[in-house]
């Protein structure tokens, strides 16, 4: 498993490209929630998302072995991110992205100039679409979430808020493969252990909820959950036995919750964030957890959401 030593080196690779991101709050929230609430902005991120820290350490990496092209299996926000740094660095990229991506994180992977392919719904079809282009290209794959340096990076995000709220409680972090997860785990686990970090997955793809229960990985079926980025089929191989050792807990949320909590900080917080995103925040809105007068930090993972998907999530909440 990574180390902290691993995520302060990642630190060090990705600090000429990622942007520290604010915490942000709203005394609204905090009443709403019984808790003092922050949200750790990374849909103010460079490409929208946290993806970018992962991305960039594993790429940099890749390219300092020889690399000349990556490929990337991803529902948008990852391939943005691998698109962006691979253009930055002067290698080509290929991202495999699901029928159904958002146009929104289909132009924006178009606009770092990655080429696109369509491939199924789910990440277990578009993860060995994207592995067999690495090899006839001879590129390099860049996974989402199973890989050391990816998880690396993402466990950034964790250093950054130990260090804004030195203080905090609780923090909430969206659980898909678990990259974000197990690297946050890790950064304030191995820093400061007395801090809970909980995890939140849709009920709709409580893939790491049904496996941490029967203390195995398990797999479901494809999910349609509006929290699109949080769709995997099954915990990573890697990142599973993290959040084996150090979650506190993993809550679940439903997706009327989630679009409440997507519109409340649309219109509260004049902040647009993706589904995924709301997840968090409906964990503490909804009361998902027994924490009462603590300082919490939700873990906002991106912003990319489609116009069309926007108009959608608002209606339906009325």
């Amino acid at each position: 498993m990574i180390g902290i030593a691993d995520i302060a080196h990642a630190r060090e690779q990705i600090a000429d490209t990622i942007h520290q991101t604010p915490l942000l709050t709203s005394k609204q929230l905090s009443l709403l929630c019984g808790n003092e609430m922050y949200l750790k902005a990374e849909h103010l991120q460079k490409t929208g998302s946290f993806k970018i820290r992962g991305a960039t350490h594993k790429v940099k990496q890749a390219v300092r072995e020889g690399a000349v092209s990556v490929t990337a299996a991803s529902s948008g926000n990852h391939g943005q991110a691998v698109a962006y740094i691979a253009s930055k660095l002067g290698i080509g990229a290929t991202i495999v992205v699901p029928e159904d991506v958002a146009a929104c994180k289909l132009e924006a992977i178009q606009a770092y100039q990655g080429e696109v392919e369509k491939c199924g719904l789910t990440s277990a079809e578009r993860l060995p679409r994207a592995m067999e282009l690495a090899k006839q290209q001879n590129g390099v794959y860049i996974p989402p979430y199973d890989d050391p340096y990816i998880m690396a990076g993402q466990g950034t995000v964790g250093l950054e808020i130990l260090e804004q709220l030195d203080d905090v409680d609780a923090v909430f972090v969206p659980i898909g493969g678990g990259g974000l997860i197990s690297g946050v785990l890790t950064a304030i686990k191995e820093t400061k252990p007395s801090v809970q970090v909980i995890g939140v997955e849709p009920q709709l793809a409580n893939d790491t909820y049904l496996s941490l229960k029967q203390n195995q990985r398990i797999s479901i079926a494809g999910s349609t959950t509006i929290a699109d980025g949080l769709r995997t089929s099954e915990p990573g191989e890697l990142t599973f036995p993290v959040l084996r050792k150090y979650i506190d807990d993993v809550v679940l949320v439903t997706e009327e919750e989630i679009r409440q909590a997507f519109c409340f900080v649309l219109e509260r917080m004049k902040q647009v964030i993706e589904p995924s995103s709301a997840t968090v925040i409906a964990a503490a809105m909804f009361e998902k957890t027994a924490l009462r007068n603590k300082r919490i930090v939700t873990l906002v993972s991106g912003g990319n959401v489609d116009l069309d998907q926007l108009a959608g999530l608002v209606s339906k909440s009325d």
